[in-house]
């Protein structure tokens, strides 16, 4: 037995949960502020984001990702 088609008929907006409020957002061309569900909402993240209040985190530089001065080249490909 195979599981129930969930999903919406081709052409038919979703609607999904706003990112800043939670509400019900329509996901479809036709709505500016997507995946937003108004001009208030987009406008708060943006603040969030302008503030630092969102941020992603940039890792030290330890060097761990450099090779060690005395390993072998990496290899090469032939062609």
């Amino acid at each position: 037995m195979s599981p129930p088609d969930t999903a919406p008929p081709p052409g038919t907006p979703r609607s999904v949960p706003c990112p800043a409020c939670g509400g019900p957002s329509r996901y479809a061309p036709d709505n500016p502020f997507r995946p937003f569900c108004s001009a208030r909402c987009r406008q708060h993240d943006l603040g969030a984001w302008a503030s630092e209040s969102f941020r992603v985190d940039a890792r030290d530089d330890d060097g761990a990702d450099q090779p060690a001065a005395n390993s072998p080249p990496a290899p090469r490909f032939q062609q």
